[in-house]
């Protein structure tokens, strides 16, 4: 179906490890678990149950678990080390970007957030060295539910380390109380970023219905980011469409995690979404978002996506071509 290297930009550290490693890494750090069952734990830190989870909230809950367990300097190192191997290994992904929040993994102020990230650095440059073929990047996260203070932190921390493996910038996390998020109050912090040559991708746009269409439509009009992480909301509104379209903005798009978390109802509704998009020539990559937390890799998306009749080999081609020219990195060099 698809030769040569495989792109995946919207993958988050936490649904990237494979969950013996996880296991491994929860009992050297003496992590106090609520199983004792390799068994138990893995279907702790996954989307286990076929039907999915009951929402973003009942993501939430698997991510705790993972963000805590990868919430040192040596977790963190091991964790994005691993990840970047097993995609090439796995899937022959060849552009990845890896995403987190240090701020989730510095047990709320104990650890010192230099030292996470550093740690993520020396991970991607150990997997640089042992994977030549790829070219990987870090993305750092803000949250919705964070002090405004708090994201400019982290933006101040990826500027600090760009050109270092960190290449871009995103937010993520529920809303408080279920309100809309006004995402103008990080345009400044945005600003700083692409000012360092970061770049900029958003989750919006996944669920919340009319709310969550409003909120994209401000995204793209006030913030203008490269790539909208999801998006999917778009679809079948002309004037979202539109806004894509003409200001080029790259859709990841993750399939299979969309329908686990019922923001896609069904397969039907993943077909639709996608050749919406594809008609209305707005351009999108695809993604898995977490595939070991999800259970599923980059080419079973692709299988998922030819099975269903919503993209044919051409169109799949342009999508992982799409991702590659839509990556952030801007190509560190690796000493010979």
């Amino acid at each position: 179906m698809l030769e040569g290297g495989l792109a995946e930009l919207h993958t988050h550290l936490g649904g990237s490890v494979a969950s013996d490693i996880l296991w491994s890494l929860a009992h050297e750090q003496g992590i106090a678990l609520p199983v004792k069952d390799y068994w138990e734990f893995d279907a702790l830190v996954t989307v286990s149950d076929p039907r999915g989870v009951a929402g973003l909230d009942g993501l939430d809950q698997i991510y705790h678990w993972t963000e805590l367990i990868q919430s040192s300097p040596l977790a963190v190192e091991r964790s994005v080390h691993a990840a970047i191997g097993g995609a090439f290994r796995s899937q022959g992904i060849t552009t990845l970007e890896l995403r987190f929040n240090p701020m989730k993994r510095n047990r709320g102020g104990e650890r010192d957030l230099d030292h996470i990230i550093l740690a993520a650095i020396r991970g991607l440059d150990l997997a640089s060295l042992e994977y030549p073929q790829v070219r990987a990047g870090l993305i750092l996260m803000m949250d919705r539910t964070f002090d405004p203070r708090l994201n400019e932190i982290i933006v101040e921390k990826a500027v600090r380390w760009a050109g270092r493996g960190v290449v871009g910038v995103d937010i993520a996390g529920p809303r408080q109380n279920g309100a809309r998020y006004d995402y103008t109050q990080i345009e400044p912090m945005l600003e700083t970023a692409r000012e360092a040559g970061l770049g900029v991708t958003i989750h919006v746009g996944e669920e919340g219905g009319d709310m969550g269409r409003e909120e994209l439509g401000e995204v793209l009009e006030r913030l203008r980011p490269e790539r909208i992480g999801h998006g999917i909301l778009a679809a079948g509104d002309p004037q979202l469409e539109r806004l894509l379209r003409e200001l080029g903005t790259v859709l990841e798009i993750c399939p299979t995690s969309n329908l686990l978390t019922k923001a896609l109802a069904d397969e039907e509704a993943v077909r639709y979404t996608i050749r919406r998009f594809v008609d209305a020539g707005v351009g999108f990559t695809i993604a898995t978002d977490g595939p070991e937390m999800m259970r599923t890799h980059l080419r079973d998306e692709f299988d998922l996506l030819l099975r269903l009749g919503a993209l044919d080999e051409d169109e799949l081609r342009e999508a992982n071509a799409r991702g590659h020219a839509a990556a952030f990195r801007r190509g560190i060099a690796v000493p010979a």
